[in-house]
């Protein structure tokens, strides 16, 4: 494998950001548009066919020898968090790459087909829903939910698809049916410390955490912050802040029994120091790989929200962005993958991922391997992100081997004057 190769082609695409700091490639913009663009090109050298399906998701085809048996799928995605790392999905399409253009140059023929999927709009960074593609992919996807679904700047779900010549009322044709694919591969960084802590070089992950995502509007009543009396105020900020820490306290409970929560954004109005805050809107996003301790944390939110307006008088607005259902992954393939890094002496360990992944999606249409390398000092979603070549090239090997060992290789037959 050429791990060299590999970091080129990581080199190539992550030169097409918005952002001079970090890489940002948000989806349907632009600069993910001619990155996406640059990399089929690559796809196209290798003598792969190429089509988009109505979501935005690149696949690119390399034919077996019996093209009707369902086809071997690596893939991850190439847009970004705002001034994201490097690696961070980048690695795993690039990694793809790198097994397909290993297969040609040994010739390595195959019964099964193998499809190569850059999925679209994996990161919520930009319309706060997260892995549209392979939602639409696996038939996930509620096309009712995203209709009124928009951008910082305003920009609609739907106006972004059609700046990409794509029509948000023909996303469920992007659905693949279960007999098309017999397995699916996704190479990533793990995004946390755990691989460097204990390590080792390979995670097997055995589950995903799936969030629950909440935009909250808590309104109060905007007022003179010098003339208004404390106790005459509808704060929305302070009730807002109660709402946080809240969240925060349930979240320590139930971290033990398998969820976690953040709120990561908070918008005040009117926003400026002299003037009571009228209303604040928070994002609320809550993780686990267990059902029951994620909906405590729901139950915690709904509690916290509903003594708003006892307490202080404030109104809540909930809108429920995504409610996704935790996934334990193949299996029979992560005993393969162990298999693998026994045979080629590379330390793994079996692990769940704290973040989302399209994989989690692609396990509901066929069976599904999530692969981490180590992320050095736990960093992702930042500048700074790195794994190093060594941890690159492990992950390149086992990805390699178990795409061949599932494809199915034809041994060469021996040409003329050759010898079996």
């Amino acid at each position: 494998m050429n791990v060299e190769r590999a970091l080129q082609t990581l080199r190539r695409i992550n030169a097409y950001s918005s952002t001079k700091r970090g890489i940002t490639r948000l989806v349907y913009t632009d600069v993910y548009a001619e990155a996406l663009y640059d990399f089929e090109k690559l796809l196209i050298q290798e003598n792969l066919s190429v089509r988009r399906d109505p979501v935005g998701n690149l696949i690119a085809r390399r034919e077996g020898v019996d093209p009707r048996l369902p086809a071997v799928a690596c893939g991850s995605h190439l847009d970004t968090v705002v001034e994201g790392g490097a690696y961070d999905g980048t690695l795993g399409v690039a990694a793809c790459l790198e097994v397909i253009r290993t297969m040609n140059e040994r010739g390595l023929v195959t019964r099964h087909p193998l499809e190569l999927i850059v999925f679209a709009a994996e990161e919520s960074s930009r319309f706060g829903v997260a892995t549209i593609g392979s939602k639409a992919m696996a038939g996930l996807l509620d096309g009712k939910r995203l209709a009124n679904v928009r951008d910082r700047d305003g920009v609609s779900l739907a106006e972004a698809l059609r700046r990409m010549g794509l029509d948000i009322g023909q996303i469920h044709l992007a659905r693949r049916r279960r007999s098309e694919l017999k397995a699916f591969f996704e190479l990533h960084v793990e995004q946390g410390p755990v691989l460097e802590s204990r390590g080792k070089t390979i995670g097997i992950v055995q589950a995903i955490a799936a969030p629950t995502r909440y935009v909250i509007r808590i309104d109060g009543k905007a007022a003179h912050s010098g003339t208004t009396p404390m106790a005459y105020r509808k704060d929305a900020l302070a009730g807002a802040a109660e709402v946080i820490l809240a969240v925060e306290r349930a979240a320590r409970r139930y971290e033990g029994k398998g969820a976690v929560a953040t709120v990561g954004a908070c918008r005040v109005q009117p926003g400026v120091m002299n003037v009571v805050p009228g209303s604040v809107e928070l994002m609320v996003d809550i993780r686990g790989t267990a059902r029951p301790a994620k909906a405590a944390l729901a139950r915690a939110l709904e509690a916290a929200l509903a003594r708003l307006q006892v307490d202080r008088g404030l109104r809540a607005e909930v809108n429920v962005l995504s409610d996704e259902d935790p996934v334990q992954l193949d299996r029979e393939l992560a005993a393969l993958i162990e298999a693998i890094c026994r045979k080629r002496g590379i330390s793994a360990m079996p692990m769940v991922s704290g973040a989302g992944h399209d994989a989690m999606n692609m396990a509901r249409l066929c069976p599904t391997a999530l692969i981490f390398i180590p992320s050095q000092g736990g960093l992702s979603h930042h500048p700074d992100e790195r794994s190093s070549p060594e941890d690159i090239a492990a992950g390149l090997a086992v990805l390699y081997d178990a795409i061949v060992n599932l494809a199915e290789v034809i041994p060469r037959q021996p040409g003329r004057g050759e010898t079996a």
